[in-house]
């Protein structure tokens, strides 16, 4: 933990990021959790092989689904090129036709401090996939603290 906070306080972002490459947002949607539920497992399952991403452009690839419970999606994303896993979790809540979900994304790499946005873009990439971002009602709600370089995340390459 010490040597985490010496290199971070060098690099002058103590307080900027997480000390670990992750992300953590929350979406709501006016529509069911089952709808979102399915759509989300639906698109990890298309995105499951390296052919979206040919020879290794973007991250839209190699995602594979874990479990899947009543509330719950578990999910990994490898990177295509350098092939660093990513542990993700959906979490559901909802009511009715209402739904939040709760999302985490974090590097299974030990040492991984600063991630070009990549665990948001995990998430992300997911969620455009599926079409969800521009569903009625929609809200994301994130920040720096609690998600590494999300402002300067780019999903088009990440």
């Amino acid at each position: 933990m010490y040597s985490l906070v010496v290199v971070s306080c060098l690099l002058g972002y103590a307080a900027a990021f997480p000390l670990h490459a992750s992300c953590k947002l929350d979406w709501t949607f006016q529509l069911s959790c089952a709808d979102v539920m399915t759509g989300l497992a639906n698109q990890i399952n298309a995105w499951n092989t390296a052919d979206n991403c040919p020879n290794g452009a973007g991250e839209r690839c190699l995602y594979t689904l874990t479990s899947q419970a009543a509330d719950k999606l578990s999910l990994t994303h490898e990177t295509p090129v350098k092939h660093y896993v990513d542990t993700i979790t959906f979490t559901f809540m909802g009511s009715g036709d209402s739904c939040s979900v709760h999302g985490y994304s974090t590097a299974n790499t030990w040492y991984a401090v600063l991630d070009y946005g990549t665990n948001y873009c995990n998430m992300r990439n997911l969620l455009e996939g599926a079409g969800f971002h521009t569903s009625t009602g929609f809200t994301e709600t994130t920040n720096n603290n609690i998600c590494t370089q999300y402002s300067s995340a780019n999903c088009d390459k990440y």
